[in-house]
């Protein structure tokens, strides 16, 4: 994937490993655009990096991803490049989880990280399809290849989305289109709420280490600890699991 002279749409791009990226990129010669929920947080992204092109969007609807997709090909029809990052977590446990009453507090986190990044790469594939040269980047998690038991639907989800992607891999390939998967580590972000990752790596390293895969044409790139849960094998799987599950379980009891 060429690094610059690109048009690139983020998700969730107003703050955290999204504003990094695009800090990342505009520095790259790259146009930007970002979408997030919040505009007082895309407005204080925009007054950070001026050139940045900013949109609310609100992803777990589905009209307004849709909404997207038109408002940026039409007015940035060279958009080549789409990183699926934005992304909720909940922490919490399930014999206190009120899901009769409030199902909907929990199944926005599946409509966030599965459903939309899902629904985003089948409205721009056939896009990007006519084009020299695109790509789409999911951003999923090292807990996408062994779970934090604490953040249930969370794993699970970005789980979900490393499965879709390497299936687009396969499906795109015969296409312009490069499908990459990024798989974080803990970075520091409020990812979750305030203070939860403040032990993370720090989001700059993070971006370079990311760059650097990127750089040399991996596919599918980790950074720090998610690098070697990549490639766990079932056994430790199931160790690292339990042994983080009791380590953290206090936090949800």
């Amino acid at each position: 994937m060429k690094l610059s002279g690109n048009t690139i749409l983020i998700t969730g791009g107003g703050s955290g490993i999204g504003l990094a990226f695009a800090e990342r990129f505009i520095k790259e010669g790259n146009q930007v655009i970002v979408c997030g929920r919040r505009e007082d947080v895309l407005q204080q992204a925009k007054e950070k990096f001026p050139g940045l092109i900013t949109r609310v969007c609100d992803l777990t609807i589905e009209s307004e991803r849709t909404a997207l997709f038109d408002w940026v090909t039409e007015n940035y029809p060279k958009v080549n490049i789409l990183v699926n990052n934005a992304g909720i977590q909940l922490r919490f446990n399930v014999l206190k989880a009120d899901a009769k009453n409030d199902w909907s507090y929990f199944s926005k986190e599946i409509t966030a990280n599965t459903e939309a990044p899902i629904h985003l790469s089948m409205l721009f594939a056939p896009f990007f399809a006519a084009k020299e040269e695109a790509a789409i980047i999911n951003v999923t998690s090292g807990l996408a290849f062994a779970p934090l038991a604490i953040a249930p639907i969370y794993s699970a989800t970005k789980s979900a989305l490393h499965s879709f992607t390497m299936s687009l891999r396969h499906q795109l390939s015969a296409t312009s289109i490069e499908v990459i998967e990024i798989a974080p580590p803990v970075v520091n972000t409020d990812l979750g709420g305030t203070g939860l990752h403040t032990q993370g790596e720090a989001p700059d390293a993070f971006t370079d280490g990311i760059f650097k895969g990127l750089e040399e044409g991996k596919t599918e790139i980790g950074y720090g600890d998610s690098v070697s849960r990549l490639r766990m094998s079932r056994d430790e799987i199931d160790e690292f699991t339990e042994k983080v599950y009791n380590a953290m379980k206090a936090s949800i009891e």
